[in-house]
Protein backbone atom coordinates (compact mmCIF):
# COMPACT_ATOMS: atom_id res chain seq x y z
CA UNK A 1 0.00 0.00 0.00
CA UNK A 2 1.09 3.66 -1.26
CA UNK A 3 2.21 5.96 1.77
CA UNK A 4 0.86 9.84 0.94
CA UNK A 5 3.09 12.66 2.07
CA UNK A 6 6.21 13.92 2.00
CA UNK A 7 8.77 10.70 1.65
CA UNK A 8 10.86 10.01 5.10
CA UNK A 9 14.43 11.12 5.74
CA UNK A 10 16.89 9.17 6.92
CA UNK A 11 17.75 9.19 10.06
CA UNK A 12 21.21 9.71 9.47
CA UNK A 13 20.34 13.00 7.49
CA UNK A 14 17.77 13.68 10.18
CA UNK A 15 21.05 13.81 12.72
CA UNK A 16 23.11 15.76 10.45
CA UNK A 17 20.92 18.47 10.36
CA UNK A 18 20.53 18.70 13.77
CA UNK A 19 16.69 17.00 13.77
CA UNK A 20 15.05 20.51 12.38
CA UNK A 21 11.62 19.13 13.54
CA UNK A 22 12.25 18.24 16.62
CA UNK A 23 10.25 15.16 15.82
CA UNK A 24 11.14 11.65 17.63
CA UNK A 25 14.04 9.26 15.58
CA UNK A 26 13.26 6.25 14.92
CA UNK A 27 15.83 4.45 16.98
CA UNK A 28 14.50 1.57 15.28
CA UNK A 29 15.83 1.70 12.01
CA UNK A 30 18.12 -0.51 10.74
CA UNK A 31 21.47 1.13 10.78
CA UNK A 32 24.18 -0.29 8.48
CA UNK A 33 27.98 -0.49 9.25
CA UNK A 34 28.92 3.20 7.46
CA UNK A 35 31.82 1.77 4.98
CA UNK A 36 31.59 2.84 1.76
CA UNK A 37 30.52 -0.53 -0.32
CA UNK A 38 32.75 -1.92 -2.96
CA UNK A 39 32.41 -0.10 -6.26
CA UNK A 40 30.67 -2.44 -8.73
CA UNK A 41 32.74 -4.05 -11.93
CA UNK A 42 29.63 -3.40 -14.28
CA UNK A 43 29.38 0.41 -13.78
CA UNK A 44 30.83 2.21 -16.83
CA UNK A 45 34.54 3.95 -16.66
CA UNK A 46 33.13 7.64 -15.98
CA UNK A 47 30.58 6.19 -13.54
CA UNK A 48 33.62 4.38 -11.83
CA UNK A 49 35.12 7.61 -11.55
CA UNK A 50 32.33 9.33 -10.11
CA UNK A 51 32.12 6.94 -7.21
CA UNK A 52 35.77 7.13 -6.56
CA UNK A 53 35.48 10.67 -6.29
CA UNK A 54 32.84 10.41 -3.90
CA UNK A 55 32.41 7.36 -2.04
CA UNK A 56 35.08 7.96 0.64
CA UNK A 57 33.94 11.36 1.59
CA UNK A 58 30.40 10.25 1.93
CA UNK A 59 31.33 7.21 4.37
CA UNK A 60 33.48 9.97 6.23
CA UNK A 61 30.17 11.63 6.81
CA UNK A 62 28.46 8.84 7.71
CA UNK A 63 26.25 9.08 4.40
CA UNK A 64 26.93 5.86 2.72
CA UNK A 65 26.60 2.58 4.11
CA UNK A 66 27.52 -1.18 2.99
CA UNK A 67 23.64 -1.16 2.07
CA UNK A 68 23.74 1.77 -0.06
CA UNK A 69 25.17 0.33 -3.45
CA UNK A 70 22.63 0.43 -5.57
CA UNK A 71 21.26 3.48 -5.05
CA UNK A 72 24.56 5.22 -4.99
CA UNK A 73 25.16 2.77 -7.98
CA UNK A 74 22.27 4.44 -9.75
CA UNK A 75 23.77 7.99 -8.88
CA UNK A 76 26.89 7.37 -10.57
CA UNK A 77 25.56 5.96 -13.68
CA UNK A 78 23.20 8.81 -14.06
CA UNK A 79 25.82 10.65 -13.86
CA UNK A 80 28.33 8.92 -16.43
CA UNK A 81 25.44 9.20 -18.80
CA UNK A 82 24.45 12.81 -18.05
CA UNK A 83 28.17 13.57 -18.64
CA UNK A 84 28.57 11.56 -21.94
CA UNK A 85 25.20 13.65 -23.28
CA UNK A 86 26.59 16.87 -22.42
CA UNK A 87 29.91 16.23 -24.06
CA UNK A 88 28.03 15.03 -27.19
CA UNK A 89 26.32 18.52 -26.68
CA UNK A 90 29.22 20.49 -26.33
CA UNK A 91 30.85 18.92 -29.43
CA UNK A 92 28.20 18.89 -32.13
CA UNK A 93 25.49 21.48 -30.97
CA UNK A 94 21.56 21.02 -29.40
CA UNK A 95 20.30 21.51 -32.79
CA UNK A 96 21.03 19.62 -36.78
CA UNK A 97 18.85 20.13 -39.85
CA UNK A 98 17.04 17.17 -41.04
CA UNK A 99 17.44 15.42 -44.80
CA UNK A 100 13.88 17.07 -45.25
CA UNK A 101 15.31 20.71 -43.98
CA UNK A 102 13.62 20.70 -40.86
CA UNK A 103 15.89 21.92 -37.83
CA UNK A 104 15.52 19.23 -34.94
CA UNK A 105 17.03 19.13 -31.37
CA UNK A 106 19.36 16.11 -30.86
CA UNK A 107 18.22 13.36 -28.12
CA UNK A 108 21.00 14.21 -26.09
CA UNK A 109 19.13 17.74 -25.24
CA UNK A 110 16.54 15.11 -23.25
CA UNK A 111 18.76 12.41 -22.53
CA UNK A 112 21.00 15.06 -20.68
CA UNK A 113 17.94 16.39 -18.75
CA UNK A 114 16.29 12.50 -17.84
CA UNK A 115 19.88 11.63 -16.37
CA UNK A 116 19.98 14.95 -14.90
CA UNK A 117 17.18 14.44 -13.10
CA UNK A 118 17.92 10.90 -12.07
CA UNK A 119 21.02 11.90 -10.37
CA UNK A 120 19.86 15.13 -8.46
CA UNK A 121 16.75 12.79 -6.80
CA UNK A 122 19.23 10.10 -5.67
CA UNK A 123 21.99 12.89 -4.93
CA UNK A 124 19.21 14.54 -2.20
CA UNK A 125 18.98 11.78 -0.92
CA UNK A 126 22.34 11.38 -0.26
CA UNK A 127 22.82 15.11 1.01
CA UNK A 128 24.45 15.78 -2.21
CA UNK A 129 22.93 19.35 -3.35
CA UNK A 130 23.10 22.42 -1.88
CA UNK A 131 19.79 23.02 -1.21
CA UNK A 132 19.93 18.98 1.16
CA UNK A 133 23.44 19.92 2.56
CA UNK A 134 22.71 23.39 4.00
CA UNK A 135 20.30 21.33 6.47
CA UNK A 136 23.37 19.30 7.46
CA UNK A 137 24.96 20.51 10.87
CA UNK A 138 28.16 18.83 10.59
CA UNK A 139 30.04 18.05 13.51
CA UNK A 140 33.44 20.04 13.92
CA UNK A 141 36.40 19.11 15.98
CA UNK A 142 37.63 22.07 14.81
CA UNK A 143 35.92 24.77 16.91
CA UNK A 144 36.44 22.82 20.04
CA UNK A 145 36.68 24.78 22.99
CA UNK A 146 36.11 28.01 21.14
CA UNK A 147 33.57 30.43 22.90
CA UNK A 148 31.90 32.69 20.25
CA UNK A 149 31.35 35.44 23.26
CA UNK A 150 34.36 35.20 24.44
CA UNK A 151 35.67 36.18 21.14
CA UNK A 152 33.58 38.96 20.90
CA UNK A 153 34.55 40.35 24.20
CA UNK A 154 37.86 40.08 23.40
CA UNK A 155 39.32 37.65 25.62
CA UNK A 156 39.62 34.72 22.48
CA UNK A 157 42.69 33.94 20.91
Amino acid sequence: MATRGRKPTPTALKELEGNPGKRKLNDKEPKPNKKAPSCPKWLEEEAKKEWKRLAKKMEAMGILTEVDMAAFAGYCQAYARWKEAEEFITQHGTIVKTPSGYWQQVPQVSIAQTYLKVMNRFAEQFGLTPASRSRIVADSTSNAGYDEMEDILGGGS
